[in-house]
């Protein structure tokens, strides 16, 4: 039997691919090649074009995958509200993730050491964190601080103006359990940046480092990072002009309390592409291997995006009909939103993908923020149009007669 290493290349090479992974990119398709509707999909141009009329965001990237090719990648207005800035590239434009570091990286790297043996679900946290030796902190496992359920308050207000990072890191292990662990669900940013610690304690790696060479570099996501270098800000979407810093952000992330931890956080943090999305969103549907290259095993990726704890599974959200997923995304699609704007969903029994990303923070020339229904709509008429573009149902779906973007229900005029 071939040893496991000429087993990936040779099935690189069967695929298409070189040895080297940044030359494995997703390949455009023709709709109907893989079981879709060009005519449906090209409804997507018309709500994003709706949202841009609106002004509900200066640009938007959308990228639609099935069956292992790109059904439609596309790009619509620009970086900023300057008509003279750069156009919006899914495959170019790199946006703030917000929180879709919170399964992009964080809960990724967790599937890694989970995959490696290195942890176990129910450890308690305190076998990595001195920190949570004390008290009912005691109690708390990397499976409560996956499905929001250590008992950790939302957030916490830490600005770095005047602390070093360290300080942030120990203010962020001291927050107090607002309720006892399991006790109840709250979506916690804690939660997520004490699971990014854990990863470094096992690791011994920065958060960072791990995933880059753990995660990106294999799947060769050469356009997703933390703490992006200057050299890429013209490729970066700004995301807000009138910052409390002080100074635009672009490239800089917009959590402060990301910010606060030097930029590299469990919570927040990570830029990308659309495009790289879409490779790992692959590598996800393919049970955690991309062109041979293996990131985890397909039942850890069962295990992590299976309905856990009400709605929530480990790290990530699933549909639960509505909201960013739309309507028709089927009981085990599982997906994540970012406050920035940006959303992926992942529907195993379709097949599908959907990545939605904006900078709906952006404010307008007037100072306004934009109206926030707006992407809200245009991101769910994305995910509906995506699964009633699929044409190989046994049961067709009716295209509704307005989209929400065409109903406006909530717009500011």
């Amino acid at each position: 039997m071939l040893p496991a290493p000429l087993i990936s290349l040779a099935l690189a090479l069967l695929n298409g691919c070189p040895a080297n992974p940044s030359h494995c990119v997703l390949k455009n398709v023709p709709p109907d090649s893989v079981g879709m509707s060009a005519d449906r999909l090209a409804t997507i141009s018309h709500v994003a074009e709706r949202g841009l009329d609106a002004r509900g965001y200066p640009g938007i990237a959308v990228v639609v995958g099935r069956h292992g090719g790109l059904v439609w990648e596309h790009g619509y207005g620009s970086l900023d509200w300057d008509t003279t800035s750069a156009a919006v590239d899914p495959t170019r434009t790199m946006y703030d993730l917000a929180s879709l570091t919170k399964v992009i990286a964080t809960t990724t790297a967790i599937m890694v050491l989970y995959d490696e043996h290195r942890i176990r679900l129910d450890d308690p946290v305190s076998k990595y964190l001195r920190a949570y030796r004390r008290g009912a902190k005691r109690q708390v496992t990397i499976r409560m601080l996956l499905e929001h359920r250590a008992g950790l308050p939302p957030g916490r207000n830490i600005y770095r103006r005047g602390r070093s990072t360290a300080t942030a890191r120990r203010m962020i292990l001291a927050t107090p359990l607002e309720y006892p662990p399991d006790a109840r669900e709250v979506y916690s940013d804690v939660g997520a940046d004490v699971l990014g610690f854990v990863v470094e304690a096992v690791s011994g790696e920065r958060l960072d480092d791990f995933v880059r060479s753990h995660v990106f570099r294999r799947l060769g996501m050469t356009s997703t990072m933390f703490r992006p270098p200057r050299t890429l800000r013209s490729r970066i979407a700004p995301t807000e002009i009138a910052s409390s810093r002080g100074h635009a952000l672009r490239g800089e992330v917009h959590d402060e309390t990301a910010d606060a931890l030097g930029g590299v956080a469990g919570n927040a943090g990570l830029f990308a592409t659309a495009a790289d999305l879409a490779v790992f969103a692959q590598m996800m549907l393919d049970g955690g291997t991309y062109h041979g290259v293996r990131i985890v095993r397909d039942s850890t990726v069962a295990l992590f995006t299976r309905r856990a704890s009400g709605w929530r599974a480990l790290g990530w959200e699933t549909c639960s009909g509505g909201a960013s997923c739309g309507r028709y995304m089927s009981d085990v699609a599982y997906g994540h939103t970012g406050f920035t704007g940006t959303s992926i969903w992942i529907d195993p029994e379709s097949d599908l993908f959907v990545i939605v990303l904006a900078n709906r923070m952006h404010e307008l020339p007037d100072g306004r923020a934009p109206e926030s229904a707006v992407l809200a709509d245009v991101r769910a008429d994305v995910a509906d149009i995506a699964e009633l573009s699929v044409a190989d149902d046994s049961v067709r779906r009716d295209m509704p007669d307005a989209m929400r973007a065409d109903l406006a229900i909530g717009w500011m005029p």
